[in-house]
């Protein structure tokens, strides 16, 4: 016996809500996707306020590290009462953060010492899934479009340390290869 509420399926399950509930909600979840994906797809990443306090002989090494590693410097100046010691201020992505402190301490010879802590979330400027179309695009990009995605870069290895898969070609641009005789 049944309710007036419940419905018994096609199955013989009894559900609440009517037989055609499960084909509402995956239209709906295909619509909701598909929405999304009109505009271009944005990822953010979380990004690392970083101070790091150095010598003046070893400034540009830090600048270097900073900048391999995608940071942006804000802000640089002499600490007080000091007469070689700079106060740098940068920010860093998260995922570019992995064995900063290390990497820095020795290009530096443990002359700077970075400390860091977060910050906020950003925008990464580019689409994960752009690629040259228009002539223009190709022009300058090249039909390989060499220049590296920095949002494809980051949504691949979120995915690969998620278990999850990554679509990418395991051999890219490659030519004919001679093959050699047998003697």
């Amino acid at each position: 016996a049944t309710s007036g509420s419940e419905v018994v399926g096609g199955g013989g399950s009894v559900s609440s809500y009517g037989p055609l509930s499960g084909q509402l909600m995956s239209a709906m979840k295909e619509a909701c996707r598909r929405a999304m994906l009109v505009q271009p797809v944005r990822i953010m990443t979380a990004m690392y306020s970083c101070e790091i306090h150095a010598t003046s002989e070893v400034l540009g090494r830090v600048y270097a590290v900073l900048g391999r590693r995608g940071g942006r410097v804000l802000h640089e100046d002499l600490r007080p009462g000091s007469t070689n010691v700079f106060s740098v201020r940068a920010v860093i992505p998260v995922a570019e953060s992995f064995g900063f402190a290390p990497e820095i301490r020795k290009k530096t010879s443990g002359s700077a010492m970075p400390q860091l802590f977060f910050s906020h979330w950003e925008v990464v400027p580019s689409d994960p899934f752009w690629v040259p179309t228009t002539d223009e695009e190709l022009l300058h990009f090249g039909e390989k479009a060499d220049s590296e995605n920095s949002a494809l870069v980051y949504m691949n290895s979120v995915r690969r340390r998620k278990g999850l898969t990554v679509y990418e070609k395991i051999v890219e641009h490659a030519e004919k290869q001679r093959t050699m005789m047998r003697t």
